[in-house]
């Protein structure tokens, strides 16, 4: 059987990129608000659960069959990638890093969509602006790394190195699981999808979050109302919102322009953590953003050409 292709609007792809870009760059100061008062496994249960059961009350409304086999399995197993590995990862590190350079080191994200997505790998490296603007996002990873990476190796604090290496797995998993997602989970609803991956994102962070005895000690009385408040922006405009939003532009779009997320959204980061929380970036790592922002114009460019002269041809 045919694989259904699914296509959208250009005012719905317009709404659901701006929802992706700009909540998807305030949640990093968010879960920073949460992580003050929430355990981390903890946090990430509470959220994708709520999110999970929204999602699944919305499916019921629409009368959607989400009790497929298949459909579970893939969205579980792309939901443990996106959600459990990638989100996890982020809010673990930003224990220890501001939300700020959290954000820009994710900024590498579409650079792994671009090397792990072997169907298009012809049609992506065969296109110069291609090739250029992935080498020029190295420069600006390179860029991003070299104070972190200059400290540790001259024996200073290897706390910042470390953190930026895992957000950067988590770049790799969110990628991962993207691509999957977009191959093996695009020919089913995707509200039911999102909820899938989130509950099975839930199941992994309360399995650990029991594992690391988390609930010793903890309660939720003493939650400030700012964590609270941040943890209901989280899973209403973070999860149900922006998740959904993003799992539909991959079933729409190519993988490749849904990635450019990861390179507006520590816009939208920074400023908030600059403006609301006091957080500092260095030079480089600006330097480095402003380089990462100037290849993925390149990477994208031809593909915005071509899908923009068959929205004006239809």
């Amino acid at each position: 059987m045919a694989k259904t292709v699914k296509t959208g609007s250009r005012a719905q792809i317009i709404i659901a990129f701006a929802i992706v870009y700009i909540v998807w760059g305030s949640t990093y100061f968010f879960i920073k608000k949460a992580i003050g008062s929430f355990p981390i496994f903890l946090l990430g249960g509470l959220r994708f659960f709520t999110a999970a059961l929204i999602m699944f009350a919305w499916c019921l409304y629409k009368k959607e069959n989400v009790f497929n086999i298949k459909q579970i399995r893939n969205a579980g197993f792309s939901g443990l990638l996106l959600l459990f590995v990638g989100n996890g990862l982020v809010m673990w590190v930003q224990q220890s890093l501001p939300s700020a350079v959290v954000a820009i080191t994710i900024s590498t994200a579409p650079l792994w969509f671009l090397l792990l997505d072997k169907p298009k790998w012809m049609e992506n490296l065969r296109n110069p602006s291609t090739i250029i603007g992935l080498l020029i996002g190295f420069v600006g990873i390179i860029l991003l790394f070299y104070k972190s990476l200059t400290l540790t190796f001259a024996g200073g604090n290897a706390t910042e190195a470390t953190g930026m290496a895992l957000v950067t797995i988590a770049a790799i998993s969110w990628a991962g699981g993207s691509l999957y997602s977009k191959y093996y989970c695009s020919d089913t609803p995707a509200a039911g999808n999102s909820m899938w991956q989130m509950l099975a994102a839930a199941v992994a962070f309360t399995i650990c979050s029991f594992y690391r005895g988390e609930s010793n000690g903890f309660e939720f009385s003493s939650v400030s109302s700012d964590a609270w408040f941040a943890l209901f922006y989280l899973i209403i405009l973070g999860s149900v919102v922006g998740f959904s939003a993003y799992v539909w532009l991959l079933e729409v779009v190519p993988a490749t322009q849904v990635s450019t997320y990861a390179y507006v959204n520590p816009v939208v980061a920074v400023l908030l953590g600059v403006f609301f929380a006091g957080e500092r970036i260095s030079v480089l790592q600006m330097m480095g953003l402003t380089v990462i922002l100037g290849s993925v114009l390149l990477i994208n460019i031809s593909k915005y050409r071509k899908r923009g002269k068959l929205l004006n041809e239809h």
